[in-house]
């Protein structure tokens, strides 16, 4: 069977907006790694590129669903409009990125999939229920990520505070299983976005009669993020691993324990969540919990502002991209 070219195009957007989520939210996973000096740049890439591709084939495919079938309607929206929403969220995601704002991939995605069906469809093609599911999702788990952050930092230091100094070692060796279940879980909710993307798309060409994801699509989805997480985002890596306070292996341990835990639970109930704002958030409460003038406010702010404008920006670009084509009477 013959395979639409427009279809073709939404599946390499698809892998495009894929390899930048995994480029940036890299450095999510391993800025507190190399901060802490546990592991060197490349030896933590690599690592977390392996873990982030098992993800996704190993953890099931639940966060995928609800990408695909909670948010809009498959009878209702377009390709053409799957298209421009994966557009705008690329276009935000390449404008953070070159600025080193951590901004959040999956408020992107989220809001270019919901300006390109309002402007396309109507409201009628948003379903209203699932929707306000992930938005509490997404702005609720960093303030999860801080609060559990805060107080697991008190609770090491209350088991360590009669060790040696040696304790140092055991934080940094003990990185490469937190911060391997970190990458771990960000393969796992992360990789499912683009695999729901992908499985509606197959939709809403025809091709599938059902949200039945095949497993070419996890596989591939899940390579294309290890890939880019393999090229690394090192513009943000320098933001979260050191303009937030000075990273020691307590921290650096504390706050992958705490995203790897925050996160794995959003996707065994099919959440999806921000990885760059939970690691963001468990950093700074991380932070705060030592000692609150620790953390430098003013980034956190400018973190917090990325974190509440993405979705309505990201929004407005694809909505714009729809209009523009439409002006210009381009269809595909």
């Amino acid at each position: 069977m013959l395979i639409p070219g427009s279809l073709i195009f939404v599946i390499l957007l698809a892998l495009v907006f894929e390899f930048i989520n995994g480029m940036r939210d890299s450095s999510n996973i391993v800025a507190t790694m190399i901060s802490s000096r546990a592991f060197r740049p490349h030896t933590a890439l690599g690592m977390t590129a392996v873990a982030e591709f098992a993800g996704p084939l190993l953890f099931g495919v639940t966060v995928a669903k609800t990408i695909g079938s909670d948010i809009v309607a498959s009878e209702v929206i377009s390709l053409q409009a799957l298209t421009v929403g994966l557009l705008g969220a690329i276009l935000w995601n390449l404008i953070t990125w070159y600025l080193g704002i951590p901004s959040s991939s999956s408020h992107a995605l989220i809001g270019g999939l919901i300006g390109a069906a309002v402007v396309s469809s109507g409201w009628g093609a948003v379903k209203l229920g699932g929707l306000t599911k992930v938005l509490l999702a997404l702005f609720i788990s960093p303030v999860i990520g801080f609060v559990v952050g805060f107080f697991l930092l008190k609770i090491v230091y209350v088991l360590s505070q009669n060790a040696t100094p040696h304790i140092n070692n055991f934080f940094k060796q003990s990185q490469l299983f937190t911060a391997g279940a970190l990458a771990f879980s960000h393969g796992t909710n992360d990789a499912q976005k683009t695999i729901g993307i992908i499985t509606l798309s197959l939709i809403i060409s025809g091709e599938l009669s059902d949200f039945t994801i095949p497993f070419w699509v996890v596989l591939l989805s899940a390579g294309t993020m290890a890939a880019g997480t393999a090229l690394g985002g090192w513009r943000l890596i320098r933001t979260l691993g050191g303009k937030f306070y000075k990273i020691r292996p307590v921290h650096g341990f504390t706050s992958q324990l705490t995203s790897g835990i925050v996160i794995l639970a959003a996707s065994v109930v099919g959440l999806p969540v921000s990885t760059t704002q939970v690691v963001s958030s468990s950093i700074i409460g991380v932070g705060a919990s030592e000692r609150f003038g620790k953390v430098r406010w003013g980034v956190a702010g400018d973190i917090l502002t990325a974190w509440i404008i993405t979705i309505p920006i990201s929004a407005f670009f694809s909505a714009g991209i729809f209009l523009m084509l439409q002006y210009f009477k381009v269809s595909f």
